[in-house]
């Protein structure tokens, strides 16, 4: 009994956590930048933080790391073209990888097909198992069915295997992909060059803005600039401000009034970045009021991370339709904003096919990777978090017929991280010297 009622005061939290934090998008009470290092660091044995922690998104996630059960590479597919097998074959040869090929990945989750793959897993012992589904596959059963398969290739309830996902919305953009991380190499810090971009939507819902300086804070600790946009709708008519140099601000006519084109100095600023990481609002096709039209072409954001709702969505849903999403959008079928900035030459973005918790799930991610860790790793740890905070546990992954389209708990493991999971996306980054 003692077990149970400790289980229900964890998922009232949870829940709690969920409706102040969706999408960076509850009010706070007032503008603090803190270093990231007072944020507390959150898990399952964790105590409830204070209401004002939650409501701003100033905690953490704490990882859960579990060593992978072999040291091969497997990429799952239902390509059947050889248009994108063909690209597949090198990555595989890139990797000394093994190919699996199965009839549909959308139907992952059912029983045999399970069952196969499990014991073709159990056998090939992989660290890496990388998902390559063909754009109509791409759904929310497909990857819990990946959870569901890849926590069950041993005893216990975490992933095995280091993920990725290898997706894009035709064979050029496929293609292209996978010539990108074939030829990657790890950014150094010299090289890395972020850029931070928020919405500030009212006067008092400015926690977006707050992670934008805190990333400043983070990436001056290893002496590198940030610079910022920061997009104000109508409501944030006396919103602060970050200030500094290479700080940007647009104000938006109307809410719905996307941000689809920049200045030239900010644009020429934004195509260099290597990094861009977002925190805001987001809807199919927009992600920070940043329209999917506004994506630069011909930039060099290889590694993207998006904190938005939706920025990750499949074009064919298995759950049901949500009219609105959290800041009051409407949600429309539009592509994804990682499709449209995979087509347009990023190699690695982190994303979520419905609602995101933003900061607290994002930051350790990218923690995660400038300590030279690979794209499968972190998201692995990521994972494997929610899993250990939720209790999730084999039988619990896929939804077979959701009731409730805002409510269902396996929203928290709709993470999506397109990439190689092999790519070590930045050389380990040492602290600045101390002046």
């Amino acid at each position: 009994m003692r077990l149970v009622g400790l289980r229900i005061s964890v998922m009232r939290i949870l829940a709690a956590i969920m409706i102040l934090v969706c999408c960076e998008g509850a009010p706070g009470q007032e503008f603090k930048i803190p270093e990231v290092g007072v944020l507390p660091r959150i898990d399952r044995a964790s105590a409830r933080p204070a209401r004002e922690v939650l409501r701003n998104s100033a905690y953490i996630l704490k990882f859960k790391a579990h060593a992978p059960i072999g040291d091969g590479y497997v990429i799952l597919t239902d390509h059947s073209e050889e248009v994108y097998l063909k690209p597949l074959e090198k990555l595989a040869k890139h990797r000394k990888a093994t190919l699996i090929k199965v009839g549909d990945l959308a139907g992952l989750h059912q029983p045999h097909t399970l069952h196969g793959l499990r014991n073709r897993l159990a056998k090939l012992r992989p660290k890496y198992v990388a998902i390559a589904p063909r754009p109509d596959s791409y759904r929310e059963n497909m990857l819990l069915g990946a959870w569901e398969l890849l926590t069950t290739l041993d005893d216990d309830p975490h992933l095995d295997v280091f993920p990725g996902i290898l997706v894009a919305p035709s064979p050029g953009s496929f293609k292209a992909l996978i010539d990108r991380t074939v030829r990657y190499r790890a950014i150094s810090a010299k090289d890395l060059r972020p850029f931070a971009i928020s919405q500030v939507a009212s006067n008092e819902e400015t926690r977006s803005l707050q992670k934008a300086g805190i990333l400043r804070k983070v990436f001056a600790t290893h002496g590198i600039e940030t610079p910022t946009l920061a997009v104000y709708t109508p409501r944030a008519t006396k919103a602060p401000e970050l200030k500094g140099e290479k700080s940007w601000k647009i104000r938006l006519s109307s809410k719905g009034n996307f941000v689809k084109e920049f200045s030239p100095e900010l644009s020429a600023v934004l195509r260099d970045a290597r990094v861009v990481i977002m925190h805001g609002h987001g809807i199919p096709g927009m992600s920070c009021s940043v329209d999917i039209d506004g994506i630069p072409a011909g930039s060099r954001n290889e590694v993207v991370l998006s904190g938005s709702c939706f920025s990750a969505v499949p074009m064919k849903s298995d759950f049901p339709h949500m009219t609105s999403a959290p800041g009051g959008y409407k949600v429309g079928q539009r592509p994804a904003f990682a499709a449209r900035y995979i087509e347009r030459g990023a190699t690695v973005f982190f994303g979520h096919m419905r609602l995101s918790s933003g900061f607290p799930h994002l930051y350790p991610v990218l923690e995660k990777w400038m300590s030279g860790a690979t794209v499968g790793e972190a998201y692995q740890q990521l994972i494997n978090a929610i899993i250990d905070m939720r209790g999730f546990r084999s039988g619990s992954y896929v939804v077979k017929q959701p009731s409730d389209e805002r409510r269902l708990p396996q929203n928290a493991l709709l993470y999506v991280i397109f990439g190689d999971p092999a790519i070590v996306p930045f050389e380990a980054l040492s602290k600045a010297p101390r002046k």
